[in-house]
């Protein structure tokens, strides 16, 4: 049942792409905010909790509404959902796994030089953009130390948001909101079940084993959780 969710989501992310490339602004009211409640009940589906990705999830649905509303105080608003998105995203990978420091230290180069080329250009969103892109930069880098899909999916929603920041810049490219919605689209899909997906391959962090519990019922045998 679970790998219906993230079923149904592709198909609600097709209806978004559509909704963007037509400039249906209905269409894409009605999808974007399912995008990420389908990968959140997908997940809460596989490892019956709650983790910090699940909670990242629940604040880039609430960036996603803002995002759709315009105005600067909107985008600002999105933001902030957005850098909780980050921040939980970035605290259940470094749990996981410390990343790579080559990783971290090449997103930190390309942070920096992204931020330098664009800062003359946004005007009073250099600082709230200057904030929100380390803790997006910190989060890709943090995703390769859980697998190569969270890796690739964090390099996608860098890339997503850079395209943002382009557009926050005024510079434009076609077919840039097409592009931001893919990548973004893309980039949620493939942490949520890179995610999983490392659980899953893990056994420190697979629920014991009901026949080892009854076996030994002081659970001195059974894996535990980092």
């Amino acid at each position: 049942m679970s790998r219906h969710w993230w079923r149904l989501f592709g198909v609600v992310a097709v209806v978004e792409l559509v909704g963007v490339g037509f400039g249906w602004t209905a269409v894409q009211w009605v999808a974007k905010p399912l995008l990420a409640p389908l990968l959140l009940a997908y997940l809460v589906g596989v490892r019956r909790r709650v983790d910090p990705v699940a909670v990242g999830l629940v604040a880039a649905t609430a960036g996603d509404v803002a995002l759709l509303v315009p105005g600067r105080t909107a985008f600002l608003v999105g933001m902030g959902c957005f850098l909780v998105t980050q921040l939980a995203f970035g605290t259940a990978f470094v749990r996981h796994r410390r990343p790579p420091v080559v990783a971290v230290a090449a997103y930190l180069v390309l942070w920096a030089g992204a931020n330098t080329l664009l800062w003359g250009t946004l005007g009073p969103l250099r600082l709230p953009v200057l904030g929100y892109s380390l803790a997006l930069s910190l989060m890709a880098a943090a995703a390769t130390g859980v697998s190569r899909r969270t890796a690739v999916g964090g390099a996608l929603f860098l890339g997503s948001d850079l395209l943002i920041g382009l557009g926050a810049a005024g510079v434009r490219l076609p077919a840039q909101g097409l592009l931001v919605m893919t990548t973004y689209a893309a980039a949620l899909l493939l942490i949520t079940t890179g995610w999983v997906g490392a659980h899953a391959t893990d056994p420190a962090t697979r629920p014991a084993d009901p026949t080892t519990r009854a076996a030994d019922p002081a659970g001195a045998h059974s894996p535990r959780r980092p």
